[in-house]
């Protein structure tokens, strides 16, 4: 779709403007990020526009984290240099395996050696706060890839490490393949084993868990955890722009339009009293308690920092150990969470690979 995107961008900087003007450009924003697909295949004359249009539309914070999401095989040095002058201050590399075998499985574009060039140039370009992405539970992935796919990645020096097991989606080649036979479906016991040997290793190197599958280096002067998925994780509002976006604000959860040629069509009718984006296809009310259920939810993921009852009592006027308390009570008898100090409410070390047995009590 190369020939839509001058007039995506467009239509993307239509949208920033109507937020922009519906909250009086106060709006505060503390934190970018530039993710689904591949965002590093636009040329850089477009986020430097996009990144323009965001710094005039809301009062940007001067310390704002502004990250992007890149696959390795797509960047230079002159283009990572040039996100560095724009703003941009953290990057994520879709790095999944150093397993040449399994990259192709991934449809994946890159090589592992082109990993290593791009974080190298990253660094040369300024960023030092630099993320990648790793996958485990692969078909015929063994424990001893995955380990060589960890201590590659230690190898590389960066800050951050997300952890993904893989979900094999209806509708994709890869879900396709397994219902034929032709690979064979990840087994769940072993994704378990992957998961605990890379906390093992990631802790033995001077990283600390934060959020279950989220790791950073642990630094007296620098706190490298992302800070914009540190909004989501405690539930707190997010505009979501451009085409299959989600946004969450003013208690409203909402969805943008999936396709690029039917979000520009419907940002050029747009009609500029309307008090919703025209992007917006589905939209959903969260009541007060839909509110603190879903605060319980994703606040559990953070490992240590959990859910502060403190916190909690004061922005819903409630405890949750009054509101959920037989559902607090049946976790902690199943010893899936903890009660720390009386203050917080989080899982247990054990309770991080049974994380869904505790999220499904805290949904409708």
């Amino acid at each position: 779709m190369d020939h839509l995107i001058a007039a995506y961008i467009e239509q993307l900087e239509n949208e920033i403007e109507f937020y922009g003007e519906k909250y009086t450009k106060i709006l505060p924003v503390k934190t970018i990020f530039f993710g689904g697909g591949t965002p590093s295949l636009l040329k850089i004359e477009f986020f430097r526009n996009l990144v323009g249009c965001l710094r005039k539309n809301f009062q940007l914070d001067p310390a704002a984290e502004i990250s992007l999401e890149a696959n390795p095989g797509t960047v230079t040095i002159d283009y990572l240099k040039n996100l560095k002058h724009i703003g941009f201050n953290r990057i994520s590399f879709g790095l999944q395996t150093s397993n040449p075998v399994l990259l192709q499985l991934l449809g994946r574009i890159h090589n592992h050696f082109q990993s290593i060039q791009a974080i190298h140039w990253a660094k040369e370009s300024g960023f030092s706060n630099i993320n990648l992405d790793l996958i485990y539970g692969l078909p015929c992935q063994s424990i001893g890839d995955w380990e060589k796919t960890l201590t590659d990645a230690l190898e590389l020096q960066t800050q951050h490490i997300s952890l993904y097991a893989l979900g094999i989606e209806e509708n994709t080649i890869l879900y396709d393949w397994v219902e034929k036979g032709v690979v064979e479906n990840p087994d769940p016991d072993v994704a378990a084993e992957m998961y605990e040997l890379a906390d093992k290793l990631l802790l033995e190197n001077g990283f600390e868990c934060y959020e279950i599958s989220n790791y950073f280096k642990k630094d007296e002067k620098v706190d490298y955890r992302c800070r914009h998925n540190l909004q989501y994780w405690r539930n707190l509002p997010y505009l979501g722009l451009g085409a299959g976006a989600h946004g969450y604000i003013e208690k409203m959860r909402y969805e943008n339009i999936g396709g690029i040629p039917d979000y520009i069509k419907s940002m050029r009718s747009s009609n500029s009293e309307a008090k919703m984006s025209p992007v917006i296809t589905e939209t959903t009310e969260i009541d007060h308690f839909t509110e603190m259920q879903e605060t319980m939810m994703v606040g559990l993921r953070l490992v240590d920092e959990g859910v502060s009852i403190r916190q909690f009592t004061k922005r819903f006027l409630v405890s949750p150990l009054d509101v959920f308390s037989s559902e607090i009570k049946s976790l902690s008898e199943s010893k899936i969470i903890e009660i720390v100090d009386g203050k917080t409410i989080r899982l247990s070390k054990n309770g991080r690979l049974l994380g869904n047995q505790a999220f499904i009590h805290f949904v409708n």
